[in-house]
């Protein structure tokens, strides 16, 4: 599910506009599912899949901890980089639930967390 979850988010970004620069990018303490580029605009994304009707929502599944390792992560990843002092980056969240039957639903949330 996961997988698929990742698929669907990637496919829902650049529908609107987004290229993806990495996918299941790994750090030193992190990894990131997705990091995106709009524009000046990189956004680091989650990507949370879960079953419709789960106990637990999949954007509450994202606790400080986490939060935290994708911080470090993304910090890391942007001292790898050449950018520019305009480049603004975020933090989102993306969910994706799978019904019992019928299409899956995908909920984006632009700059959901603030670095930590």
């Amino acid at each position: 599910m996961g997988a698929s979850g990742e698929a669907l988010a990637g496919r829902y970004l650049r529908l609107r506009g987004w290229r993806i620069l990495a996918r299941n990018w790994r750090a030193p303490g992190g990894e990131i599912d997705l990091i995106v580029k709009r524009g000046r605009t990189v956004a680091f994304v989650e990507v949370r899949s879960r079953k419709a009707g789960s106990a637990v929502s999949p954007e509450d599944s994202v606790t400080a901890e986490k939060q935290s390792r994708i911080s470090r992560a993304a910090r890391y990843y942007l001292s790898q980089q050449k950018s520019d002092d305009r480049t603004c980056f975020r933090f989102d969240v993306i969910t994706v639930e799978f019904p019992e039957s019928g299409r899956p639903r995908v909920t984006h949330f632009p700059d959901a967390f603030k670095e930590r």
